[in-house]
């Protein structure tokens, strides 16, 4: 006892005292607070470690203070900073699923909706853990067991101190980067962030993004806007006069089809079809489909997608517009499109954590009204994968939440179980698929296949309670399942030579499915215009009988005369119905080999990327300098994300159906005030094993009845 007494009563020992006991209730956040996700031995390792650099470097500065009467206090300061920071995080994150920001923080609003008021239901009798250690040494102190040092370390001990402190953060960077690839530069989620590098990394790193997206702001100029506005507004294509309007009013259903490439459609594998439902769709005279469609995210894949489809601008050159500026952009979304035009309610229901590519944020942003993410279902055992629950019970589950909402409605369903590894319970498919030695190319096939049988059963229950004829379901795949490096062992599989595969190829193999399905309606075909997600909006809004002139959209209407047929990609390359551009290369479509440009075809060329340059650039500044801020269009008003919680989503639902009474249009009204859940049928082998007393009791204590 006197020699820890004595190590303790040194500063070198203090200062170990204090960094330990901090790592022990940083970890003991971790592992009972924090929902991080640890999936494997390496990435528990790496959370083990990850607090103690960031810690030593900061408890760090106070051994190069002198005066020991300056030192301690100094030092015990840095401690219950960084504890009330990771406190913080701990309450908003029982409250939201996700860590704080820095606007967060400095904004007063956000701040208190959401640790106010609310703040002293979400305390847990265990949370004395993160003061006590405190209190304690604070008492070892008062009653002399631990002794002030007098002595210093000099400067050479304490940059000692902080040169092993960057040492370790480094390796711990090191081992995040190996498993984790583009770690900081495609940020999709938080607590990636949190997991490999710890809450004060993630504090800091969010910090230098914030000053940094600060400083764009702070330059731009409503010029800049302007520039942009006379851009889209020559770039509009006004809308087919045939096509304006012919879902008026209809509910709409967006269906992402995770990880769907275009190949899948009338695939057949050992002679079975790999997705004979959405095939059904595909050539059902209800449905305007499109082969020549193509996917055109980035770094940020499904964020850029939904970005795309919901606001018609790009994704960035690196990382994720919804992670890097989704918190703070103002948008013209199309869910507060279609609430102020034509007074939608608006829904997304996605099994995965809600801070998932910052969802939670970019939803409010937007102008979603209710995000029901896996807070809201049973996701314990084998209902969830690595990105969510399953499919089948997504669906399923969600029909107590649909059912509430008012008509018309925006409804998005974001899948994830064909998503990479594509891993499935040999339980949820039988079916036989390839034979190609790569997994991730045969398991896609089965992991498709069961997609498919998702969607039918959802339709199927769409139909008994009449909201199929009264909707136009949307149907598109968000990016490639396949990668390039993977594609040479698909090329068998769909009649290529893998010894001739080239770039030309890799770039026709981007295109995913898009399908406006509008049950009752008749004359739809398979159109082979070429276009991309940037064309997603205003498509859908003309469809809807919505004018999208006045507002900021890159793409143009694909039903429209005046449509631009130039696909651009996110890396700048491009596609168009006769070319492809790849690094300057150019190809033909119809042959698929290199050309040799003629000096006019080149010039042609040139203007063709010139304008796919300009298009990228335009958009780029458009939400890296949140120049939204500058116009606002007439009929439509900026949204206030501080009017939007997605907590007691349910509870809301309901509370809207008894403001309106009779005048309630929810289906469960419709339905004189029954549930339809039991109209609801599903083969998904999992409810097999369903007892009540499985059931996941989450910590937001979600309401999952009727």
């Amino acid at each position: 006892m006197n020699y820890i007494r004595q190590k303790l009563s040194t500063r070198l020992g203090f200062f170990s005292l204090l960094l330990f006991l901090f790592w022990l209730k940083t970890i003991y956040a971790y592992f009972y607070d924090f929902q991080l996700g640890l999936n494997s031995p390496f990435e528990f390792i790496v959370a083990l470690i990850n607090p103690i650099a960031t810690t030593a470097f900061l408890f760090g500065i106070a051994m190069y203070i002198k005066p020991s009467r300056l030192f301690y206090p100094i030092i015990l300061i840095l401690d219950i900073v960084n504890t009330l920071l990771l406190y913080l995080n701990v309450i908003y994150f029982r409250e939201f699923t996700d860590f704080m920001t820095i606007s967060t923080m400095t904004g007063y609003s956000k701040v208190n909706q959401g640790l106010s008021g609310s703040s002293l239901a979400l305390t847990m009798p265990h949370d004395i853990f993160f003061w006590l250690d405190i209190v304690l040494v604070i008492l070892l102190m008062l009653f002399r067991f631990i002794k002030i040092d007098k002595r210093n370390i000099g400067f050479k001990g304490s940059f000692t101190i902080t040169s092993l402190s960057i040492l370790l953060f480094t390796v711990n960077l090191s081992l995040g980067e190996m498993d984790r690839p583009q770690l900081l530069t495609r940020t999709f989620d938080r607590t990636y962030i949190v997991k490999y590098l710890g809450i004060d990394s993630f504090t800091m790193y969010d910090a230098i993004k914030q000053q940094h997206n600060n400083d764009l702001r702070a330059m731009a100029t409503k010029s800049e806007m302007d520039d942009v506005l006379k851009y889209t507004r020559k770039h509009y294509a006004a809308p087919n006069n045939k096509m304006f309007g012919m879902a008026k009013g209809k509910n709409v259903f967006v269906i992402h089809l995770e990880s769907f490439q275009q190949f899948l459609i009338n695939k057949k594998i050992n002679g079975k079809e790999v997705t004979p439902f959405l095939n059904s769709l595909y050539k059902n005279k209800s449905t305007y489909s499109f082969d020549n469609f193509f996917h055109q995210v980035g770094q940020g894949k499904t964020s850029d997608a939904e970005n795309m489809l919901e606001t018609s601008t790009f994704g960035l050159p690196q990382g994720s517009l919804f992670t890097q500026f989704g918190s703070d952009n103002i948008f013209q979304a199309a869910p507060a499109i279609l609430k102020q035009q034509k007074n939608y309610s608006s829904a997304v229901f996605h099994g995965n954590v809600a801070s998932f590519w910052n969802r939670n944020s970019v939803y409010k942003n937007m102008g979603y009204q209710y995000f029901f993410d896996s807070s809201y279902y049973d996701t314990s055992g084998d209902k969830s994968l690595g990105y969510g629950l399953k499919d089948k019970l997504l669906f399923k589950d969600s029909v107590k939440y649909l059912q509430r909402l008012q008509q018309p409605f925006y409804a998005k369903y974001i899948t994830v179980t064909n998503h990479f590894p594509y891993t499935l319970d040999n339980e949820d498919s039988k079916f036989k698929t390839t034979n190609t030695g790569d997994s991730s190319v045969d398991n896609y096939f089965k992991t498709a296949h069961y997609l498919d049988q998702s969607i039918k059963e959802f339709y199927s229950y769409l139909n008994k309670v009449g909201l199929l004829k009264k909707s136009i379901i949307m149907l598109y795949g968000d990016h490639y399942g396949i990668s390039n490096s993977e594609n040479p062992n698909l090329a068998k599989v769909i009649g290529k030579n893998p010894d001739n595969w080239n770039d030309f190829d890799n770039a026709q193999l981007q295109r995913v499915p898009l399908m406006f399905n509008i049950p009752g309606k008749k004359g739809g075909y398979v159109d082979h215009t070429y276009g991309g997600e940037i064309d997603v909006l205003p498509t859908l809004l003309h469809l809807l009988g919505i004018n999208t002139k006045n507002y900021v959209q890159f793409g143009t209407d694909l039903f429209s005369k005046e449509h631009d047929t130039i696909v651009a990609f996110r890396n700048r390359d491009w596609v168009s119905t006769k070319y492809t551009s790849i690094g300057g290369t150019i190809y033909s479509n119809k042959t698929g080999k290199e050309l040799q440009p003629s000096p006019n075809q080149r010039r042609i060329f040139n203007k063709m990327q010139a304008r796919v340059n300009t298009e990228l650039s335009f958009s780029d500044e458009l939400n890296e300098q949140n120049l939204l801020r500058f116009y606002n269009p007439s009929g439509f008003t900026p949204i206030n994300p501080s009017d939007y919680n997605y907590t007691n989503g349910l509870q809301k639902e309901k509370g809207k159906e008894t403001e309106l009474g009779k005048k309630s249009t929810s289906i469960f009204s419709q339905n004189k005030n029954h549930s339809t859940k039991a109209l609801y049928k599903t083969d998904a082998p999992e409810l097999k094993h369903y007892t009540n007393g499985n059931s996941k009791l989450n910590n937001k204590k979600q309401d999952l009845d009727n």
